[in-house]
C-alpha cells in the first residue's frame, strides 16, 4: 500500500469512506474493553496461588531469627525478605528495608518525608522557594502525579534510544541546586521499554549535584520482568557504582513483587546506602512499628530464592509475550508501510509506546473510547498530562484475553489511519 503522504486526494477521501465504515462497524458491535493500565491478567494471577497454601493454620510462623511474625516487631523487615529482596535487587540485605505492597507507596513517602523533614538535615523542601524534579518522558504517569501533588516544579528530560539525554540530565543537576531528583525506570522503561545503556547508568553514577539532598529515584519496577528468557538485558548496578565514585547516599532504588505475585498484596523494598536507611527509618519509628510479615514470610516460603523467581517470571513471559507479539504482528501489518506512526518494540516491561503524527494522540484515545475501548489518556505519559506533541499513545496488552487484544489494536488501526487520513485532508483544504 502507498504511503499516505504519496497518495492523491482522490485517493485519501477513498480511504477516508472505506476505514469509517469499518470504524462504525466497530461502534455498533457493542464490543468493550479496558486496557488503560498495566495490570496482569487473571492468568498471571493464577501463577501464584501456591502462595496461600504456605501458611495455613497449623503452619510454623516463625522467621530464621525465631521471632513470631503474628506479633510486633521488625520494622526494617525480615532478615529472609531482606536477603530475598536483595537478591531479586541486586543489592545486599543490609541496604534493604521491607515495605508492603508497592514500590509507589514508598516512593510518595520519601517525596512527602523530603518535603516536610528534609533530607538527611537538609531544608524541608516546603520552605524552599524552589524545588525541581526531572521527569524521563515519555514517562510513568504515576510517577508525575506525586511530584504535582506536593506542588514540585517538573522538567522535562527527553528519552533517548539508550536512556535520558544525559547531556541534560547533567546539565541541571550539576548547576542547579533547586533540583533535588528524577524519576527513572532504567530497564523496559515505562512506557518505551527502553533499557539504559552502561554508559548511561555510569554517567548517573557520576553526577557530581549542585544540592546535598538530591536523590535519583531508581525505580527498578522491571528488573526481571523480561518477555524473552534467551535475550535478557542486563544493567550495571546502581548502588555498587554510586559507591565507588564517593556518592553512596544519591540513590532510592525501589523494586517490588507487585507484578510478580499478586499485585495488590505483594511486598516491596527500598534499597539504599546505610546513612539513608538511618535517615528512613528514624521517620518510620513514629509511622509505623512494622509491616505485614506474614506476608514477607509467605514470599519467602513460596519463591525461596531468585532463581526460583526467574523461573516464575519465565511463566509469566509465557503469558504475556504472545500478547506483545500479536501487538506488533497487527501493528507492522496495518501501519508498517503508511509512514504515519512509530512503535517500541520491547523485550520486556508491560507496555508498547506508540506515537501518532503529531496532534493526533488525544483524537485517536477519544475515538476509540467512543468505540468501546478505554486506554490511558493521552498526555498522561508526560508531566502535568500534557504532551506537547500530542502524539505518545501507551498500549498496554497485558490484561486482556488475546481474542479481545486482536479485535482491540485492529481497531486501533482503523482509528490511527482514519484520523491521519482526515488530518492530510483537511492540510490539503
Amino acid at each position: 500500500m502507498k504511503k499516505y503522504s504519496e497518495m492523491t486526494r482522490e485517493e485519501l477521501l477513498a480511504e477516508k469512506q472505506q476505514l469509517k465504515k469499518q470504524y462504525e462497524a466497530y461502534q455498533n458491535s457493542g464490543f468493550h474493553l479496558n486496557i488503560s493500565r498495566g495490570i496482569p491478567s487473571e492468568a498471571q494471577l493464577e501463577l501464584s496461588m501456591g502462595m496461600m497454601d504456605v501458611l495455613h493454620s497449623e503452619a510454623d510462623y516463625l522467621s530464621e531469627n525465631g521471632q513470631d511474625t503474628r506479633n510486633y516487631g521488625s520494622l526494617t523487615g525480615l532478615p529472609e525478605a531482606k536477603a530475598l529482596m536483595a537478591e531479586v535487587m541486586e543489592t545486599r540485605p543490609e541496604n534493604v528495608i521491607i515495605f508492603c505492597d508497592s514500590s509507589l507507596n514508598i516512593m510518595y513517602d520519601l517525596v512527602s518525608k523530603s518535603y516536610t523533614h528534609g533530607v538527611m538535615g537538609s531544608t524541608p523542601w516546603c520552605r524552599l522557594d524552589k524545588v525541581k524534579f526531572l521527569c524521563v518522558v515519555p514517562g510513568y504517569d504515576r510517577h508525575f502525579a506525586i511530584t504535582e501533588h506536593f506542588g514540585i516544579e517538573m522538567v522535562s528530560i527527553p528519552m533517548l534510544a539508550d536512556g535520558p539525554d544525559m547531556d541534560l540530565v547533567e546539565k541541571y543537576v550539576n548547576n542547579d541546586s533547586s533540583v533535588k531528583g528524577i524519576w527513572c525506570v532504567p530497564k523496559y522503561s515505562n512506557p518505551t521499554g527502553t533499557v539504559y545503556s552502561d554508559e548511561v547508568v555510569e554517567r548517573f553514577a557520576r553526577l557530581t549535584p549542585a544540592a546535598e539532598d538530591f536523590r535519583i529515584y531508581w525505580d527498578n519496577a522491571y528488573n526481571v520482568h523480561h518477555l524473552d528468557f534467551n535475550h535478557m538485558h542486563v544493567i550495571p548496578e546502581i548502588l555498587t557504582l554510586c559507591k565507588e565514585h564517593g556518592r553512596p547516599d544519591m540513590v532510592y532504588k525501589f523494586g517490588s513483587f507487585s507484578k510478580i505475585s499478586f499485585s495488590g498484596s505483594s511486598i516491596a523494598a527500598l534499597a539504599t546506602s546505610p546513612a539513608n536507611i538511618a535517615d528512613v527509618t528514624a521517620q518510620m519509628k513514629i509511622q509505623t512499628i512494622g509491616h505485614n510479615k506474614i506476608n514477607q514470610l509467605r514470599h519467602v516460603r513460596f519463591f525461596k530464592n531468585a532463581q526460583y523467581v526467574m523461573m516464575h517470571m519465565a511463566k509469566h513471559a509465557a503469558i504475556l509475550k504472545p500478547k506483545f507479539d500479536l501487538v506488533q504482528m497487527i501493528l507492522h501489518r496495518e501501519l508498517g508501510d503508511l509512514g504515519i506512526a512509530e512503535w517500541s518494540d520491547p523485550d520486556g516491561g508491560y507496555f508498547v509506546s506508540f506515537n501518532t503524527q503529531p496532534g493526533l494522540a488525544k483524537k485517536v484515545v477519544g475515538m476509540m473510547k467512543d468505540a468501546g475501548v478505554v486506554m490511558t489518556g493521552a498526555g498522561a505519559t508526560f508531566p502535568y498530562g500534557i504532551d506537547p506533541e500530542d502524539r505518545n499513545i501507551r498500549i498496554a496488552p497485558s490484561y486482556a484475553t488475546p481474542s479481545d487484544l486482536d479485535s482491540a489494536i485492529n481497531l486501533f488501526t482503523v482509528c490511527v489511519r482514519l484520523a491521519t487520513a482526515e488530518k492530510l485532508l483537511e492540510d490539503m483544504n
